[in-house]
Order: C-alpha cells, then structure tokens, then sequence
C-alpha cells in the first residue's frame, strides 16, 4: 500500500502537469472500485480547470471550482499522466482526458482505491476523521507532546 510518502510523492509528480488544464472527459471503464465512483464525477468535473493538487493524509484531492475529486490508490493503485493515445490496459479503470492531449489514467489491479466526489465548502466524510496533517507547520512537538498525552486537537 502507499504510504504517506509516496502519496506525497505522486502529488507533487502530478502537479506540474494537471495544474491550470482542463478536465476535457472523463471516461469510466468501471463504475466502481472500492465504492462506487458517484455521478458527479461525470458530470461535474468535465470542463473544469484544476486550480490545485493537494494530498490530506493519503488522500489526493484535485480541486476546481465545482468541486474536488477525491483519489485513494488502495493496495496497488497508481496515477499517471501519457499521451491520451497510449491504449488502456485491463486494469486501467479511469482516464481523465485533459485539454492537453493527456491523460491521467487510474490504475488499480486490486481496486482497492477510490475516485470520490467533494463538493465545494464540504469536506468528505472519509477526511473528517483525519487527525493532523504531519507535513504542515501545525504538527510541531508541542502538538506531538499534547496528542501522546491524550489531549484532543481541534
């Protein structure tokens, strides 16, 4: 399974080539993976502009202004960007053609991830239980001491 790094790691991979595209289509091979992949996938985010690639936890969330996909690489998932001529393969789940001739195409073998819908000003209910983040300012030792001791953070 991925973890946090890696995570980290593919966001930062992707960012240079999602940033300011548009999502052009999005073509569905399965309606689901781990859960079923919601409508608004297909319907809200094709013409869209991607105004940021963002990670919470092991969650990438790639936002526009109708909303943020939610991406979950499972066990054995994996995001890349091709040349949206590059045939898919069996395990090739989900294409997101973009207005640049690419394609980020969602790998997953085991589909165990997820692709998830967040509208805008919500937060998903998978990200509402999350502890914090440990890449940002706010995880400093005096949060690290408060949590080992049993204090809640807010």
């Amino acid at each position: 399974m991925p973890e946090l790094p890696e995570v980290e790691t593919t966001r930062r991979g992707l960012a240079p080539h999602l940033l300011g595209r548009h999502v052009a289509r999005v073509v569905l091979r399965r309606p689901d993976l781990r859960w079923p992949i919601p409508d608004a996938v297909t319907a809200r985010w094709p013409g869209q502009r991607i105004d940021s690639v963002e990670r919470r936890a092991k969650y990438l969330l790639l936002g526009t202004q109708a909303g943020s996909a939610l991406l979950h690489l499972g066990m054995s998932g994996m995001l890349r960007v091709l040349p949206a001529e590059v045939p898919p393969g069996p395990h090739d789940h989900v294409d997101v053609l973009l207005d640049s001739g690419r394609v980020l195409r969602f790998t997953d073998p085991r589909r165990f991830g997820c692709l998830l819908w967040q509208a805008p000003g919500e937060q998903h209910p998978l990200l509402a239980g999350l502890g914090p983040e440990p890449l940002s300012d706010e995880f400093d030792g005096e949060l690290l001491h408060r949590l080992s001791r049993g204090a809640v953070h807010r």
